[in-house]
């Protein structure tokens, strides 16, 4: 079984959120991608999983916040849901260091993550996770460029969420 570590942010005040259990829950979803064979496929697919261990960050900010690193790092001058910086999958020798693997950042909007809870009739608990788990699987080097690999992470999404509990 694969030993991860991702740490969890909260710099916004609008809405409650619990980092322990945001970060158990990303850790959480990377065991149920192991068990499921999805690592396999994955930007980790030519590592030893039992002798590393897989770190990242989830930082939960307001709309400003990433309304600011959409515009700089993705040149869109609006807020977004959820911004991952894939540092391994973009290149995987800049974070192998010691047995630890540093998959990257997931940044999400809190004010954005509301909107959308809203118009999909979800809890804002439900697209949080919805979102951390969009994050995890680009940090993992999946990407939706098209029709086919959208509709593979979308499903691949509702896979998790269907069997990961806190």
């Amino acid at each position: 079984m694969i030993k991860t570590n991702f740490d969890a942010i909260n710099e916004q005040t609008n809405y409650q959120i619990n980092e322990e259990k945001l970060s158990n829950l990303a850790n959480n979803m990377l065991c149920f991608l192991e068990n499921e064979g999805i690592l396999e496929q994955s930007c980790l697919k030519d590592y030893d999983l039992n002798k590393i261990t897989l770190n990242g960050d989830i930082l939960i900010c307001g709309n400003k916040k990433i309304h600011e690193i959409n515009k700089e790092y993705r040149h869109k001058d609006r807020p977004t849901d959820v911004i991952t910086f894939a540092l391994f999958a973009d290149d995987e020798t800049s974070s192998d260091i010691d047995g630890e693997i540093y998959l990257g950042e997931i940044i999400i909007s809190a004010d954005q993550t509301k909107i959308q809870a809203d118009e999909n009739k979800k809890t804002f608990e439900e697209e949080l996770h919805f979102l951390l788990s969009h994050g995890i699987l680009h940090l993992l080097g999946f990407d939706h460029q098209d029709e086919e690999t959208y509709t593979f992470m979308i499903n691949l999404q509702d896979k998790i969420l269907d069997n990961v509990k806190i």
